[in-house]
């Protein structure tokens, strides 16, 4: 059976994730591989929010875009995880502002817009699980999980620490992120680390529902 490897590390924790239901915004560098970890470790209950389409811009990356140029991200996405829950909507402020959460174990965040993540982490962060930048680097194994206030090494982080404390927010949220510098300006990307900040975002995932819902 297709989950009878996994079953052999979880055993009887593995219906943990056959119950557990998961929110993932964004499905592109990061998300995507998220996505396919927890599909195939047994997590089917997830509802994925993105507005995109795939583009050859997307195919040093991106799972699955070499076979969908041109077609909305999460109607592909469903031909390859049939029990996919699709939102096809740009993940802003006003959008997360608005949108309930309470149904879902975890919220994953994947998604690059300061505004959202900074609503996300005042509304959910008692669930979420956020990705700082996986672009301009080359070594996955500098990837890190630590709370948000232990985060370093990136710009991007720095930022979203910085808007909270203006906002007066001092929760703790789990974030991914990577302690190497950025070795260009422009926004160049290496599918090592992306898919590494997904993955990594899978077994975190994992880590919290075997814990149990928050």
């Amino acid at each position: 059976m297709k989950h009878d490897r996994i079953k052999l590390l979880l055993r009887e924790e593995f219906s943990k994730l056959e119950d557990a239901k998961i929110i993932l915004l964004g499905v592109g560098g990061v998300g995507s591989f998220c996505l396919d970890c927890l599909y195939r470790s047994g997590i089917t209950d997830i509802t994925i929010v993105d507005y995109d389409s795939y583009d050859e811009t997307n195919q040093n990356r991106q799972m699955w875009s070499e076979l969908h140029s041109g077609e909305v991200k999460v109607e592909a996405l469903k031909t390859h995880y049939p029990n996919l829950r699709l939102i096809n909507v740009r993940v802003d402020e006003e959008w997360v502002a608005n949108f309930d959460f309470t149904s879902y174990d975890l919220v994953l965040d994947a998604i690059d817009d300061t505004k959202a993540k900074l609503a996300l982490a005042q509304k959910c962060h008692k669930k979420l699980i956020s990705s700082f930048g996986s672009a301009k680097r080359l070594d996955p194994t500098k990837i890190k999980v630590d709370d948000i206030w232990k985060s370093y090494g990136d710009k991007f982080g720095s930022k979203i620490r910085y808007e909270l404390r203006q906002r007066r927010f001092n929760k703790k949220y789990k974030v991914i992120f990577s302690s190497e510098e950025a070795v260009v300006k422009e926004k160049g990307s290496f599918m090592g680390v992306t898919a590494s900040f997904g993955l990594t975002m899978c077994a975190e995932a994992i880590k919290e529902i075997r814990k149990g819902k928050k």
